[in-house]
């Protein structure tokens, strides 16, 4: 099973954790998804961005039976040449799972890939951890959707802020 999380945040020091579980990187809908509100998030800290998101999805797999097969985040797996979100999530689960991060943006001096979707020319950033980036860039290239980020990646989105009552059109 593979599992694609996301994270959103609310004013008041808590979040909203979200994942899909799917059986294949081209699948148009998930097999399950998950929630989970986290209280007392701690601040965003520039460069430090994992001290805020990774108890978040920390939490939520502990409501699964058991650790997925492969992880996608929202964001770096290595920021440049320190550890990014990916890379401390990839070492809290003792190196045995694969986690592969995808960005919307650059981060200067970050490496990885630049992954073309659909008719996009602005490429997704992909970076990976126990897993070879050529290989991580192409399941994220094969995912389903039309689009520049994959619909799977674009419904956790939306549902880690089902809170603020943003439709999700696929």
């Amino acid at each position: 099973m593979i599992a694609a999380f996301d994270v959103h945040y609310f004013g008041d020091g808590s979040a909203s954790a979200a994942a899909v579980l799917f059986h294949d990187y081209k699948d148009a809908v998930p097999a399950a998804e998950h929630t989970r509100i986290v209280r007392d998030v701690a601040d965003y800290l520039p460069g430090h961005f994992y001290r805020r998101e990774l108890p978040c999805i920390l939490a939520l797999l502990a409501l699964f039976g058991k650790a997925p097969d492969e992880m996608v985040i929202d964001g770096y797996v290595m920021l440049g040449d320190r550890p990014g979100l990916g890379q401390h999530l990839f070492e809290s689960l003792h190196c045995t799972v694969p986690v592969i991060g995808v960005a919307k943006s650059k981060f200067r001096g970050s490496s990885g890939a630049e992954v073309l979707r659909g008719r996009s020319a602005k490429p997704l950033y992909v970076t990976s951890a126990g897993m070879d980036i050529r290989k991580a860039s192409e399941k994220i290239q094969t995912m389903y959707g039309p689009h520049r980020v994959p619909d799977l990646l674009r419904y956790v989105d939306h549902l880690a802020r089902m809170k603020t009552k943003q439709p999700f059109y696929p």
